[in-house]
């Protein structure tokens, strides 16, 4: 049965699961159009751009059939907060290589195998690189089912994994749908620091601490700054609690594993890099793609919330002229965190 060598090929090629779904996401359109509407896609003008297409795969992709749906486990070690604020909180899915490329070859790869056995079939490969409802597709697939914090939870591998997408035009049997296991369960909800996440499956994106750190352009708003805490690169949080994270694999993937020693580095450490080092280190991350003014924004931000220790001072001041008048705000505002120790 193709369906069933296409899985055991994605299982060979790093894919801890693989499910099919059909291309019918008319139930979840009005949800989206919602979201929208309330305006809580923030500055990502992309989401508003491409509107319902998002949840039109055949308008798409043409000829979609079916969405051939991989996950991938990145775990890279014991997430969480070790309680020194002093070090740099960074998303345990960025301390590696960037997973676009990662999955990208490995679905291209899925497809070119389906090719050799099959002979020439229509698909295009996704991985978060253009408007797909991927969760909402995942779970379609039977990979695991919508938590409240918005992810896609499964029962053996909680959410520490990416998602990746295949639209085709082959006529495979599609998988069931998991049910939702989250019950009476809100501690993603109840943890998040910005409380973005403003009820079940409903997710304030201008709040998140993901939005600000890596998709907001523009300054962080100062109600919100001391609420990021020392977190320079996304967040974790709704996923540190979440029961079902028990569960959770660590990934084999050397790809994945942490570069740069990211995971202890600390804010004054990783402040201290020039933009000639952030190019450098950070080649081949995810993280390089908000460029050195929005990670030195960050890290002051960070600063600021940080022990008003004589290095974080120091730090702060050497940056207080920088040539960026976002990075002199943030930092301006960091210094007068910590007065009267700045003065």
């Amino acid at each position: 049965m193709l369906a069933q060598r296409i899985k055991a090929w994605g299982a060979e090629l790093g894919f801890q699961a693989v499910g099919i779904a059909d291309a019918d996401l008319s139930a979840a359109e009005p949800r989206l159009l919602e979201w929208l509407a309330r305006g809580w896609h923030g500055e990502m003008e992309y989401m508003a751009r491409h509107g319902a297409l998002r949840a039109r795969p055949r308008e798409l992709r043409p000829g979609t059939l079916r969405v051939i749906s991989c996950r991938m486990d990145y775990l890279n070690g014991k997430p969480g907060e070790d309680g020194d604020f002093e070090k740099a909180q960074i998303a345990r899915y960025a301390l590696g290589r960037d997973y676009h490329k990662v999955l990208r070859s490995r679905l291209q790869s899925l497809c070119e195998r389906i090719t050799s056995e099959l002979g020439h079939f229509g698909y295009r490969v996704f991985s978060d690189s253009a408007p797909v409802m991927e969760v909402e597709l995942a779970a379609k697939a039977g990979l695991g089912w919508r938590g409240k914090h918005t992810l896609l939870l499964s029962r053996d591998a909680g959410s520490w994994f990416f998602l990746g997408e295949i639209y085709c035009d082959l006529k495979l049997p599609v998988d069931s749908a998991e049910k939702n296991h989250c019950g009476t369960c809100e501690r993603c909800i109840d943890i998040c620091p910005t409380q973005a996440i403003r009820g079940p499956y409903q997710l304030d994106a201008r709040r998140c601490i993901s939005y600000l750190t890596i998709e907001h352009k523009g300054a962080i708003p100062e109600a919100l700054r001391p609420l990021i805490g020392n977190r320079i690169y996304g967040c974790d949080d709704c996923q540190t609690v979440c029961p079902w994270n028990r569960f959770a694999q660590f990934t084999k993937e050397t790809d994945f594993q942490v570069r740069n020693a990211l995971d202890r580095s600390t804010l004054v450490e990783l402040f201290a890099w020039t933009e000639e080092e952030f190019d450098l280190r950070l080649r081949g991350s995810s993280i390089r793609r908000i460029g050195y003014e929005r990670w030195l924004r960050n890290l002051a931000v960070a600063l600021g919330n940080a022990p008003g220790t004589p290095g974080v001072i120091s730090a702060l001041r050497a940056r207080a002229d920088h040539p960026s008048a976002l990075v002199r705000e943030h930092v301006r505002w960091a210094l007068l965190r910590h007065e009267p120790l700045a003065a």
